[in-house]
């Protein structure tokens, strides 16, 4: 290796969860802080849980509802169209037009 390029190597780096879960591995941090690790991640606890890092879920959950109310909002108003222009054939064919 050459000299004075390579950064410092730390054989007993800590880990640290946002869970708590602690442990040490070697890297060129002293130090590392994850949001999930194997003790809290879902593929390896079985559960489903969802973490919220700085209201994202909540965002996006209301993002959701305001598409869905935009598309019942659509689908009645093709209702309405669709039976306005069925009372006009029928009107039509009646001779009332």
């Amino acid at each position: 290796m050459k000299p004075k390029i390579h950064p410092k190597y730390y054989p007993e780096a800590r880990i640290i969860c946002a869970c708590g879960n602690v442990f040490t591995v070697g890297s060129t941090l002293p130090e590392i802080k994850v949001d999930i690790c194997s003790a809290c991640h879902p593929f390896y606890t079985g559960e489903q849980r969802i973490v919220d890092t700085a209201g994202q879920v909540d965002r996006f959950m209301k993002r959701l509802e305001r598409t869905a109310d935009t598309v019942d909002q659509i689908k009645a108003q093709q209702e309405a169209l669709k039976r306005a222009q069925q009372q006009q054939r029928l009107a039509k064919r009646r001779g009332d037009a």
